[in-house]
């Protein structure tokens, strides 16, 4: 049997626009042409209207691999991405061992590409051994595929050494992200400082643990360059930093996670460990301000910050469960739900802040791409209409810590595919 060179992607709709027909090389795994007729191919997919977009593109997950595979793999980790639309991901520092050295993080890179659901980049520690002590070699971490380095899980919280940071990564041209937490404000924390976290017992997590270091970095990065990244911001007055950078030309960016746009602390009355995450769910005028931000540019991007545990982590007294919450396979139905379905945005605002903008940042040639010829073929294609319910079991990821159990969602990732090839396909049975 010949092996297919052509596909045919017809009566799709690119961003959720009008109709038309794509057809991929799959040998070069570009798209070849686009026409108002449908295409014959050796492999041809009636897409029945749906929406196209580019491939999505996560700054921010949590692979486990190495040290907690029970938990997820790179393998599990990349069928949840493409069952959730995504063709490239960064899977952060904080393993076990830590990827503080050249040769983990080749190893991240070379375990994705051959199981080729997804382009898995391995993100480089900016500290040895997450320690906040002493810096990692970030330039030769940075010619083995390592594009961003973080010490995310915790802070780096002496000053001096993130300075020295800052102008080490602006040397290399690397993305230094930022996970902002004084942990001296911080500590036996489990629920943002409010209301909700009083009535219910809870030690308070205050916004200022957020905001101080996220100030700090700030002018650090407006006197010293380089590209500043913040990891998942989720405070009011985050939001407002962020956009007195911005009207500096301070050049940072940041990312919102879809957790923080769409759930509050209201939340944690259940005392259920899958809603414990760090930085914690705030109050819904935070959640206001995280959507607004992102829909106007302050904020950047939506990462997942995808964070498998086992039940024995989460299905255990609230202050005891391990921060995280699983976030692949449902990010693009919670931005549907919160822009897209109430009229706030289209889908080209969907693939900005889930694809191009994160590609852009992390100068991926590759990725994020416009829908064109002459493009990679890393697509996505969903269907607006498909109702379905979230469910922990049901999905491909080796955890099931989902916030969204029971959850109704109105957008379904239905294909995926990767330089033209398909890795994902929603079962229709």
């Amino acid at each position: 049997m010949s092996t297919p060179k052509t596909l045919a992607l017809n009566n799709v709709r690119p961003y959720g626009e009008d109709a038309t027909n794509l057809l991929i090389d799959l040998e070069s795994g570009v798209i070849e042409a686009i026409n108002s007729g449908p295409f014959e191919a050796d492999e041809v997919v009636d897409c029945e209207g749906h929406v196209l977009l580019p491939g999505l593109v996560d700054m921010h997950v949590h692979l486990r691999e190495p040290g907690r595979e029970d938990t997820e793999t790179i393998a599990t980790g990349s069928d949840a991405a493409a069952k959730g639309g995504f063709t490239a991901v960064f899977t952060m520092a904080n393993t076990q061992p830590v990827i503080d050295q050249p040769f983990l993080a080749e190893a991240v890179w070379e375990k994705g590409q051959t199981y080729g659901k997804c382009d898995v980049y391995p993100v480089g520690s900016i500290t040895k051994g997450l320690e906040g002590e002493e810096l990692t070699e970030i330039g030769l971490l940075a010619r083995n595929h390592v594009r961003m380095f973080s010490d995310d899980g915790k802070c780096v919280n002496d000053p001096q050494l993130m300075r020295r940071a800052i102008e080490y990564a602006k040397a290399h041209n690397v993305v230094l992200a930022q996970h902002a937490e004084d942990h001296r404000m911080t500590a036996g924390a489990v629920a943002h400082e409010g209301e909700n976290a009083a009535r219910l017992g809870l030690r308070g997590w205050p916004r200022v643990a957020e905001e101080s270091i996220v100030a700090r970095d700030l002018i650090m990065t407006r006197d010293y360059g380089g590209r500043y990244h913040l990891c998942h911001a989720s405070t009011e007055g985050t939001v407002q930093l962020l956009r007195w950078a911005k009207e500096q030309g301070i050049a940072a960016s940041a990312e919102v996670t879809p957790h923080h746009l769409l759930l509050t602390d209201e939340k944690l009355v259940t005392y259920d460990g899958n809603f414990r995450v760090n930085p914690p769910l705030r109050e819904d005028r935070d959640t206001v301000a995280l959507r607004e931000a992102l829909l106007d540019g302050t904020i950047d991007v939506v990462a997942t910050d995808h964070a498998p545990h086992g039940s024995e982590d989460k299905c255990v007294e609230f202050e005891h469960a391990k921060p995280g919450m699983l976030g692949l396979e449902t990010s693009l139905a919670v931005v549907h739900q919160v822009f897209v379905e109430p009229g706030l945005a289209d889908w080209r605002f969907v693939a900005k802040v889930m694809s191009e903008r994160p590609a852009e940042i992390m100068q991926l040639e590759d990725q994020g791409r416009p829908i064109a010829v002459g493009e990679p073929a890393n697509l996505t294609l969903v269907d607006p209409e498909h109702a379905w319910t979230a469910s922990g079991e049901a999905m491909a990821s080796k955890a099931s810590n989902t916030p969204y159990e029971g959850m109704d969602f109105n957008a379904k990732v239905v294909a995926t595919w990767l330089r033209g090839t398909q890795t994902y396909a929603l079962d229709k049975e």
